[in-house]
């Protein structure tokens, strides 16, 4: 074939530096508002806020003698009524209660896993009326402060149980379920207390 129509064949190339006809596009510059942003943002934190349930501290409700008792008198109470809870120094605890004719029994030893369902046993017992176990914590001072915590977590667990038990039963004068109206307080570790579970 003459001539120079080779472009037929083959694709023609553009020599480098000449300019193509194209047309660039032309960008649009935006920019984001971002003040309705944080007005939603805050919108939505101060619902949560709102309407979310806070967590309750966890505390424990004690309740302090009659005004008419000094802090020096000692308050006399039934042995059949009493739940005692001995921790040891080197950790190990103990538990005791009251029986019927005035005596206590001997102290037995318990896992810290077990304490709760101890607890929940000794104030249900038919032989004590409902909500009259006091449960007394005994702590020798040179015992761990985190033995006592975990004592303190066992026994706020049983409530639920006992709490939900004694629901069950109606009180005679109002006809109502009756409330579970706990007793409980930290007991001085006498020397005593110390010989009566050392070799235990």
């Amino acid at each position: 074939m003459a001539g120079g129509g080779g472009g037929m064949q083959l694709p023609q190339r553009v020599k480098r530096g000449k300019k193509s006809n194209r047309k660039k596009p032309n960008r649009l510059n935006f920019a984001v508002d971002m003040t309705p942003l944080v007005d939603i943002t805050l919108l939505l934190l101060t619902f949560f806020l709102f309407t979310t349930t806070m967590l309750k501290p966890q505390i424990m409700e004690m309740k302090i003698p009659p005004e008419k008792i000094d802090a020096g008198d000692d308050v006399k109470v039934k042995a059949s009524e009493l739940f005692n809870i001995f921790v040891r120094e080197d950790g190990k605890l103990f538990y005791q209660y009251g029986h019927a004719d005035g005596t206590m029994s001997d102290p037995e030893s318990v896992d810290i896993k077990k304490l709760g369902e101890v607890a929940i046993k000794q104030n249900l017992r038919p032989d004590i009326g409902k909500n009259r176990l006091i449960s007394v914590l005994k702590a020798d001072p040179m015992s761990k402060y985190e033995v006592v915590v975990n004592v303190l977590n066992e026994l706020n667990l049983a409530e639920v149980s006992i709490a939900t038990e004694i629901s069950k039963e109606t009180d005679a004068t109002t006809g109502s379920p009756l409330e579970r109206r706990r007793k409980f307080t930290f007991g001085k570790f006498t020397e005593e207390d110390k010989t009566l579970i050392k070799d235990l």
